[in-house]
C-alpha cells in the first residue's frame, strides 16, 4: 500500500477489523510514521443475462424488481418481502457458475420464490414469463399450484 502522505510503499498493518461487508485496516507508514485507513471489499463479476433473442445485457436489479411488483400489485405482499425475494434470486444467481445466466433461469428462480409468497402473483408472473397462448395452458399452471 502506498502512504497517502509520502508516497512510500513501506507500511504494516496496526488493526484490522471486519465492518459489514469490508475489511478496514489501519496502517502505519514505516518511513514518516503516519497512520490511515484502508478498506477492502469482495469485488463481485457483474452477472449478463442471455435474453430470449439471444441478446445479451447487463443484469439489472431494478428491472426483475419491477417485474415482481407488477405481479404483486394489490396483493397482501409488501415491499420487504418484494425485497427479500429479488435479494435471494440475486445471491443464487451470483452462487451459480459463470458470469453468464440465462432469462429462464431467472424466471424458473422467480417463480419458486413467488409460490411460496403469493399464489396469485405466481400465476400473474408465470401467466407473462411463460407467455400463455391458450386458457388451457393457464389452467394447467393454476393445477400446479394444489400439488
Amino acid at each position: 500500500m502506498i502512504c497517502p502522505f509520502c508516497k512510500n510503499d513501506n507500511d504494516k498493518v496496526v488493526d484490522s477489523r471486519v465492518s459489514g461487508s469490508s475489511i478496514r485496516r489501519r496502517r502505519e507508514c514505516c518511513a514518516c510514521g503516519r497512520r490511515f485507513t484502508t478498506r477492502e471489499y469482495i469485488e463481485v463479476q457483474p452477472l449478463t443475462v442471455i435474453k430470449r433473442s439471444g441478446e445479451r445485457e447487463p443484469f439489472q436489479r431494478e428491472k426483475l424488481q419491477r417485474g415482481i411488483m407488477n405481479s404483486c400489485k394489490k396483493r397482501p405482499v409488501s415491499m420487504d418481502d418484494i425485497e427479500q425475494l429479488v435479494t435471494r434470486v440475486e445471491n443464487s444467481l451470483q452462487m451459480s457458475e459463470g458470469f453468464e445466466v440465462s432469462y429462464d433461469q431467472i424466471g424458473n428462480l422467480v417463480m419458486q420464490e413467488l409460490k411460496k409468497l403469493d399464489a396469485v402473483a405466481y400465476v400473474r408472473f408465470a401467466s407473462i414469463y411463460r407467455e400463455f397462448k391458450e386458457v388451457g395452458e393457464f389452467v394447467d399452471q393454476i393445477k400446479t399450484l394444489d400439488k
